[in-house]
């Protein structure tokens, strides 16, 4: 099986990382995709945005060799869930005199043989570009990165670039950046603005879709759903719905 594993990933918080995860994740299983979700980030928002659990092992234990393999939770019968809890937070130090400590998440899904198992491997990356985030790209065949359409994150892309560049040079040659998503997009002169700026410097890495600020996107998490199955008629369900069709046309291609 030729899995691909991808990395969300912003060293900015609040881009929508998890909520791409969530949804995109969810609308490839139901196309009948075998999908795993990793909660990568110690706010574990992604793990509570899905089930309602409260205990038990963690991506942390399994990257400290505390639990053997990896604590895999089924959502449904196509989308599983690894989860994390505030313990990750500890891992950049606790990992850190490891050997060859960037590939310890790579070594965990090979070894426990769940990387040959699924067509779509999903990492929530925490935002920053530490350890975990190094781990995530130094397993991920493709990068996506969420971008609010604002100065600030738009300004912070060379940051993100520069640390995946090195990553591909020195650690993972399949490391690179699949495409920048636009999200929480309005129709304003700021968000129009940025978009025209983002595509003038970066052309077809910039995804066609955008994801349109709503609402429902927000909510969705409170009742352990996913958008398209909390409301599949509202303008999240619909983005990301055309932004999962945009994202298979494009790997199919690579």
């Amino acid at each position: 099986m030729n899995t691909r594993i991808i990395a969300v990933a912003n060293h900015k918080g609040g881009v929508g990382k998890t909520t791409t995860v969530a949804s995109l994740g969810s609308i490839l299983s139901k196309k009948g995709n075998k999908v795993m979700l990793i909660d990568l980030d110690a706010q574990a928002n992604l793990t509570h945005s899905l089930t309602t659990l409260t205990d038990g092992a963690t991506i942390y234990d399994a990257m400290t060799g505390r639990a053997d393999g990896l604590p895999v939770i089924a959502i449904t019968d196509n989308l599983h869930l690894v989860p994390a809890s505030l313990t990750l937070a500890m891992a950049d130090v606790e990992l850190s005199t490891a050997i060859a400590r960037e590939r310890i998440l790579s070594d965990t899904l090979y070894n426990s043989g769940i990387a040959d198992t699924y067509d779509f491997i999903f990492f929530d990356c925490p935002p920053s570009l530490g350890l975990i985030t190094l781990n995530a790209f130094t397993a991920a065949t493709d990068i996506i990165i969420p971008l609010v359409s604002e100065v600030l994150p738009f300004k912070g892309l060379t940051m993100i670039n520069d640390f995946i560049k090195m990553v591909h040079t020195r650690l993972n040659p399949s490391a690179h950046i699949t495409g920048i998503l636009i999200t929480r997009w309005e129709s304003s002169r700021l968000s129009k603005g940025i978009e025209t700026n983002l595509r003038q410097a970066l052309g077809d890495v910039v995804f066609q879709t955008k994801i349109r600020k709503n609402i429902r996107l927000a909510e969705a998490p409170l009742e352990n759903a996913d958008i398209v199955d909390y409301d599949p008629k509202c303008n999240g369900a619909i983005d990301y719905q055309a932004f999962a069709d945009e994202f298979l046309c494009r790997i199919q291609s690579t």
